[in-house]
């Protein structure tokens, strides 16, 4: 592929299971086997406590409604990782997928302030999920829990995230063999479904 990124380019890639990372200026595509996948069936699971959380009017949950700095915030320096696979290359053309519909943010607000969120692509009935942030306690739980509730309504199938690490592992995340994903994969792009914006 080349390695000039473009919304069609992306949506090629996504649509065969690939997607891009920013490796010290170039650009890497990636395919995992096995592929991490959070169900958004009755497999979904919310911890008593942050089922409470996310009940309690704590923070203001939005979606579409701050993509690129949902984007820059997800590429800032973290202790565990000082880098960033997201660059500027990667928000301007991300921003580009939002604006033609296809890559969507679910943000979290405190007190008026963007703490938490995520952004992602929809595709059919496939929502590849990109990335996180949080910058206060449970904040980018609380989205990732919208973030489903909206999947189930809009009628979505698979919610990929590419690699299950243990903070995705206690919603249930689980490791799906990549013949599977790609087999699954053609069906669900062509299955109907709808962002919903507001729950």
């Amino acid at each position: 592929m080349t390695t000039q990124l473009t919304p069609q380019l992306l949506l090629q890639a996504y649509s065969t299971g690939h997607f891009p990372m920013d490796n010290n200026g170039r650009i890497s595509w990636y395919n995992p086997n096995p592929r991490g996948i959070i169900p958004i069936d009755e497999h979904f699971y919310v911890p008593s406590r942050l089922a409470r959380t996310y009940r309690s009017p704590r923070y203001t949950v939005t979606s579409d409604r701050a993509f690129s700095a949902v984007m820059q915030a997800c590429a800032l320096p973290r202790p565990e990782s000082p880098g960033s696979w997201i660059s500027p290359e990667f928000v301007a053309v991300y921003t580009q997928l939002h604006q033609l519909g296809y890559a969507h943010s679910v943000e979290t607000w405190l007190d008026g302030e963007l703490v938490g969120g995520l952004y992602g692509v929809a595709l059919g009935g496939l929502f590849a999920g990109e990335s996180m942030f949080s910058q206060a306690r449970d904040a980018s739980k609380v989205a990732l829990i919208a973030l489903v509730e909206r999947l189930r309504r809009g009628g979505f199938v698979i919610l990929d995230t590419q690699w299950v690490t243990p903070h995705l592992a206690q919603f249930g995340a689980f490791w799906m063999p990549q013949a599977q994903y790609l087999h699954l994969l053609p069906q669900v792009i062509q299955r109907p479904s709808q962002w919903i914006r507001d729950l």
